[in-house]
């Protein structure tokens, strides 16, 4: 093993590479195939066909036999890069890359990624420029958490020099993106144009924004450790958060409560606009307002004094609709699920359960009469939008139950009789 680079560490997991078949990857696969302990605890590796050049194929094929010579399992997947998303070519690509290492990453494995020194200093450029604060200029980390496992970038600190003396010494052979010398998208233009010329100024530059970058990642780290203490006290549940108490918390303190909780939740970042709108318009509603911002598929909705974190699509189809004996639970089209507790013999036929269409009556026990169910509801004071989550138990055209909200007279007896109960846990964010 040649001196340039350190030798892997000793201590390993398995590993998954990501490979594109250009320098970095190449000397980032090189150099962990070179560890008889990670190839031990687990070594593979990934190539993404974006089909975005011409070409692809080839680079496929160059990749293949590499990891054929160095006996390194090699996994090839096909993407659509999606153009139509808002977003530019560049970041539909590697939004597409993310997902399809994350489809392929195993419980307990690492990521690797061969992102280096220099990677870290364009990032940390390139965030400053779009205003970002300590959170965006923190910018790359060594480990972090992804899909079911980890990303792992040992490279991080190692500048491109280094990698390409390496691959040098090393013979290895690698590809080069013709599309890496143009510098039309924002990160090309940083690389071939402004840092050569801090460069020629100040030798040490990417140095510097690394460094910047690692002393911006220790303050995030004493932040997010502070924020989620907080986030803690303000909390009334999971996904809801007590808006008197959040008041309570700093603006700039609460700005960073509604990114911490939101981005804890798995939903997209919750952008500028969603802070300014919590602030001017969800915060300061009356106690029964129901006031409520929307992005990329979620929402925050205040309701009675409290903000709740939510999916667009918390709601079950309105024509679904499923037969259920109730022996074993049931899974909802929303992520919840309904079970009935007590007894292993289910009912007795089945029951329809099905999605709110609005109308519903039901007879309560010990009533002559039928009462809407919206209305039962709302003295129940079921959230809105859980109200369109609520599995409806139908014998024919008799509402027997909603969910284990509304329990009907002609469903009551039985579950008393067999000692059974219905159990409703709503699908969250």
């Amino acid at each position: 093993m040649t001196s340039l680079l350190s030798p892997p560490p000793s201590v390993v997991r398995p590993v998954l590479v990501g490979f594109s078949g250009g320098l970095d990857s190449t000397v980032l696969l090189h150099w962990l195939a070179t560890s008889a302990a990670q190839r031990t605890a687990g070594l593979r590796a990934i190539h993404v066909h974006h089909g975005l050049q011409e070409q692809a194929d080839a680079w496929t094929v160059h990749c293949t036999q590499v990891c054929a010579r160095w006996n390194i399992p090699l996994r090839v997947l096909r993407v659509q890069v999606q153009r139509n998303q808002g977003q530019g070519p560049e970041a539909a690509a590697r939004h597409a890359r993310r997902e399809a290492f994350a489809s392929q990453l195993l419980p307990g494995e690492q990521l690797a990624l061969a992102h280096h020194r220099d990677d870290q200093a364009e990032t940390f450029l390139l965030r400053a420029l779009r205003g970002s604060g300590v959170d965006g200029l923190a910018s790359m980390q060594v480990t972090s958490a992804f899909g079911a496992g980890t990303v792992w970038r040992p490279l991080l600190e190692v500048p491109r020099s280094t990698l390409r003396a390496h691959a040098q010494a090393e013979g290895l052979e690698w590809i080069e993106d013709p599309s890496n010398a143009s510098d039309d998208a924002d990160r090309n233009f940083l690389r071939l144009q402004v840092l050569p010329q801090l460069r020629q100024r100040w030798a040490q530059a990417d140095a510097a924004f690394a460094r910047s970058a690692a002393l911006c990642a220790q303050s995030q780290h004493l932040l997010d450790s502070a924020d989620r203490d907080a986030l803690e006290r303000c909390s009334f549940g999971p996904g809801v958060i007590d808006c008197a108490r959040l008041m309570r918390q700093p603006v700039e303190r609460r700005a960073r409560l509604l990114r911490h909780w939101v981005r804890g939740s798995g939903l997209p970042p919750l952008p500028a606009a969603g802070v300014e709108a919590v602030e001017r318009e969800l915060l300061p509603a009356a106690h029964h307002a129901d006031a409520q911002f929307a992005w990329q598929g979620a929402r925050i909705r205040r309701w009675r004094g409290q903000l709740h974190l939510l999916s667009a699509s918390l709601a079950l189809p309105a024509d679904w609709s499923v037969h259920w004996d109730g022996r074993a639970p049931l899974a909802l089209p929303d992520g919840g699920e309904l079970r009935l507790l007590g007894t292993d013999a289910g009912f007795d036929s089945p029951v329809q359960i099905r999605a709110r269409r609005g109308g519903e009556r039901i007879q309560l026990p010990g009533r002559t009469h039928s009462h809407a169910l919206k209305d039962l509801l709302q003295q129940q004071g079921l959230p809105p939008w859980q109200r369109r989550q609520l599995p409806l138990l139908f014998d024919e055209d008799t509402l027997l139950a909603a969910g284990d909200r509304v329990i009907g007279a002609a469903l009551q007896p039985w579950l008393q009789a067999h000692h059974a109960q219905l159990q409703w846990t709503p699908g969250a964010a």
